[in-house]
C-alpha cells in the first residue's frame, strides 16, 4: 500500500470539559492527528471517513467526543504532519502551541491555518475493520481557507509534493 499516494490531512478535536456540569472547570485539552487514511464518502448527504488506529488517542476520544474536524495540508505543512505523526510524543497542547489556528464554531477544534481546506464534522457511524475503525463523519461546515500552493501527498513511506 505504500505505492498508494495519499493526501495528508490533521484530524482534531477538543476533549470535553473534566466536569460539564461546572464552567469553571478546565476546558479539555486539543487533539490531533496526522491521517493519511481519509476520503470524500458521499455528497448527498456530505460524509467523510477517516481510519483510526483501535485503541489510539484519536479513536478513543473520537468514540465519546462526535465533533471533529479535519484540515487538508499543503505542501508547506510538512513540519505540522510530522509533528502529529510522533509516535511517543509530547503533550499535543505543546504540538499546537506554535502553530495558527481558528476553532471551529460546531465542533470547538483546531482548523489549521494554511490549509488547503476545513472541515467540520459530527460522527455518523464507527465501523470496525480489523485492528483499524472507520469513522464516518458528515460535514457540518467546508471552508476553503487558502487556495495557494499543492497537497501534502504520502507516497513511499515519505511527505512529497506533486509535480
Amino acid at each position: 500500500m505504500s505505492r498508494l499516494a495519499a493526501g495528508v490531512v490533521l484530524v482534531t478535536a477538543q476533549e470535553p470539559p473534566l466536569d460539564p456540569e461546572d464552567p469553571a472547570a478546565p476546558a479539555g485539552e486539543d487533539v490531533g492527528m496526522t491521517a493519511t487514511a481519509f476520503l470524500s464518502v458521499s455528497l448527498d448527504p456530505p460524509l467523510v471517513l477517516v481510519s483510526l488506529r483501535n485503541g489510539s488517542r484519536m479513536d478513543e476520544l473520537l468514540d465519546e467526543q462526535p465533533l471533529w474536524a479535519v484540515s487538508v495540508l499543503s505542501e508547506s505543512q510538512r513540519h505540522v504532519a510530522g509533528r502529529f505523526a510522533m509516535k511517543g510524543r509530547v503533550s499535543d497542547r505543546l504540538l499546537f502551541a506554535d502553530i495558527p489556528y481558528l476553532r471551529g464554531e460546531h465542533s470547538g477544534a483546531p482548523l489549521v491555518g494554511g490549509a488547503l481546506a476545513t472541515l467540520e464534522c459530527r460522527t455518523e457511524q464507527r465501523v470496525p475493520a480489523g485492528d483499524h475503525t472507520l469513522v464516518i463523519g458528515r460535514v457540518l461546515t467546508a471552508r476553503v481557507p487558502s487556495a495557494e500552493g499543492g497537497p501534502l501527498t504520502y507516497f513511499r513511506g515519505r511527505y512529497r509534493q506533486l509535480g
